[in-house]
């Protein structure tokens, strides 16, 4: 009986090693965010109130793994535009947000190419809950679940770095050790996006560029960063990304 114990344990501890061993399929991670663009990086506030009906009401429908991820994604992208200017409705959806996306984090047999987003939104929905609440240990709690999100699956998804980019790049001046990562982050996405040009889609490299540029405002690097300008008002035809912004910011380097 012992003996069958241990093999039985050895060889549930060998599918384990090799489940978790298998990389991470590109393509398939690009299929899935197809599925989630529709409530990622929501700045229309008022189409972002019909979705988070829209969301909430499949997820009731149908309460999937995708359903579930993309409830904690609208959640968080309600809390990041609407919490912030409202004094009741939208409060506690940064922990509605951390909460969703902790149970898919540790949930027994999540798609493991729905990983590179559950993480790395968990870890700005964290980072939102120590907004809201003024508690800068959840902020340092956050950076470490970015660190961990960014080393396991930065090279299959832009978001790691590009939601730790963005959190970063908000902080005061005197988080200047962790503001220093979203020049990294975001010229990291620039990278990767110049060998892969699948790597990144339009709307965040719309983003990414002006982030890029709004980082670097010295004359030494204008040359660059009106370069960059030029691509996030290029991409982003209908303003649904960073184009406003671009061009606000181009307008006042070119007085």
């Amino acid at each position: 009986m012992i003996q069958l114990i241990a093999t039985l344990t050895i060889a549930t501890m060998t599918t384990l090693s090799s489940t978790t061993a298998q990389p991470i399929d590109f393509a398939k991670v690009k299929n899935i965010e197809h599925q989630l663009d529709d409530v990622m990086e929501l700045i229309d506030t008022a189409a972002l109130k019909i979705k988070l009906v829209e969301v909430e009401t499949s997820y009731k429908e149908e309460p999937n793994e995708i359903n579930k991820l993309r409830l904690g994604i609208i959640y968080h992208e309600t809390a990041l535009n609407l919490s912030f200017f409202s004094k009741t409705e939208y409060k506690g959806y940064a922990k509605r947000s951390y909460d969703t996306l902790t149970e898919l984090f540790h949930s027994h047999t999540p798609t493991k190419e729905l990983m590179p987003f559950i993480a790395a939104y968990r870890a700005s929905a964290l980072s939102l809950v120590s907004s809201e609440t003024k508690n800068l240990q959840l902020l340092v709690e956050a950076f470490t679940l970015f660190k961990e999100a960014v080393d396991k699956y930065a090279t299959v998804s832009y978001l790691p770095q590009f939601l730790r980019g963005s959190v970063a790049e908000n902080l005061p001046w005197f988080f200047f050790s962790k503001r220093k990562a979203a020049q990294h982050d975001f010229q990291s996405i620039i990278d990767k996006q110049e060998i892969n040009g699948d790597y990144a889609n339009w709307k965040i490299m719309s983003f990414t560029y002006w982030a890029w540029a709004n980082q670097h405002p010295s004359k030494k690097f204008r040359k660059q960063a009106l370069s960059y300008l030029d691509k996030a008002i290029a991409l982003d035809t209908n303003y649904q990304a960073g184009r406003e912004k671009a061009e606000e910011l181009k307008a006042k380097w070119m007085k």
